[in-house]
């Protein structure tokens, strides 16, 4: 049983928002006049025309970051905590539903999460809640190329055919949307707890009985920046093979300059979604943590009571690097940490050479057993 939230919250998280995003900032190259963007290898605002480094100094205090409080969230947010601070193209893509916004002047034909052209336009889109903080890309699309090929040449079931161009072509840097949460967490359970012991008939077989008894006790564990992602347009299971992101160290203030050139993808689930599934899983957490304590061989009806304080949470974005090309009829997908370089992937199976694995595997065993049965004789 759950005492969260510990104050009633509202059937829907509607924030007030802005109807339109002003462009506050712009970040001209210094000798050219052409647009700056984020550059992993430097670490600043770089020209891609020229090679200019610009002079733009970007935030970086992270004493700027703030934590939220859930349940006030849960009920309203402030109007000035809504916006990307600067203009932003927000398309839906009409085959995987992703919703990506990215700079007027770098308007992309096909999807950056599935590859489709079947784009349209969300300009009546409202302005999202504005990141609190992000983590930059740091791992340059060079070194990126590189491992995936390596990643891609390390699974030897995959068909040679595929080749290395659709491991070079479509490689996009995405800015994905998260939440955190925090909270202190205590725990109250209990539990009847089973101690294996052993009989013995009268023909001398052991027979296992359990001696049953009660048990209680507490637990208490701190949350810190427990992460759900809120996007549809990458593959849930790719965003878990990459993580863990170093959110609880690296974190820097938002600023716009970090997505300059960068795709962003617009969360697709909100606040209140958000927090139920951090809900789900801390509870989940605690449940284990509870019947780690119980004592003896064996339990049984475990009980947990949890109360929750302290609730947090901020809107984060996290950079990934995402691969997706399309083999036979489907769609795959390959994503890399934008920070540590952690990759997680699909890739389609030869089955000519599961085929072929399978007949040499029986020929073996059929080859084995002849010669012990030989043995035998």
């Amino acid at each position: 049983m759950s005492s969260w939230p510990t104050r009633r919250s509202p059937s829907r998280f509607s924030p007030a928002m802005p109807d339109e995003v002003t462009a506050l900032k712009k970040y001209a190259c210094p000798a050219c006049g052409a647009e700056a963007i984020w550059s992993p290898s430097k670490h600043t605002l770089v020209c891609p025309y020229c090679n200019t480094v610009s002079q733009m100094e970007l935030k970086t205090d992270t004493a700027e970051i703030k934590e939220n409080d859930l349940l006030e969230a849960l009920q309203s947010l402030p109007e000035d905590e809504s916006g990307w601070q600067m203009e932003r193209k927000t398309v839906r893509c009409q085959s995987c539903h992703a919703v990506s916004t990215f700079d007027p002047a770098h308007v992309g034909q096909n999807c950056s999460f599935c590859g489709s052209p079947a784009l349209i336009a969300e300009d009546d889109i409202k302005a999202p809640v504005r990141p609190s903080s992000l983590l930059p890309f740091t791992v340059a699309d060079t070194k990126v190329r590189e491992d995936i090929r390596t990643w891609y040449g390390s699974h030897w079931f995959a068909p040679n055919k595929l080749g290395n161009k659709a491991l070079t072509d479509t490689l996009h840097g995405l800015y994905l949307p998260y939440w955190t949460f925090d909270a202190q967490v205590h725990a109250d359970w209990t539990a009847e707890s089973g101690d294996h012991y052993y009989v013995e008939d009268d023909k001398g077989n052991k027979e296992q009985r359990t001696r049953w008894y009660p048990s209680a006790g507490a637990v208490d564990h701190f949350f810190d920046d427990q992460l759900v992602p809120a996007s549809r347009g990458v593959h849930s299971a790719l965003l878990d093979g990459i993580s863990p992101f170093p959110t609880t160290e690296k974190l820097v203030p938002y600023d716009p300059g970090y997505l300059s050139g960068w795709v962003v993808e617009q969360y697709q689930i909100d606040l209140k979604a958000a927090a139920q599934a951090s809900h789900d899983m801390m509870e989940s957490t605690m449940r284990n943590l509870c019947s780690r304590e119980v004592p003896g061989d064996t339990q049984r009806n475990l009980r947990v009571l949890t109360e929750y304080s302290g609730q947090t949470f901020k809107h984060v974005l996290l950079p990934v690097w995402l691969l997706t090309y399309t083999y036979g009829s489907k769609t795959y997908q390959v994503a890399v940490n934008g920070f540590t370089g952690r990759i997680s992937g699909e890739y389609p199976i030869s089955w000519v050479k599961v085929f072929f694995v399978t007949v040499a595997i029986l020929v073996a065993l059929l080859i084995f057993f002849s010669l012990q049965g030989g043995h035998h004789r």
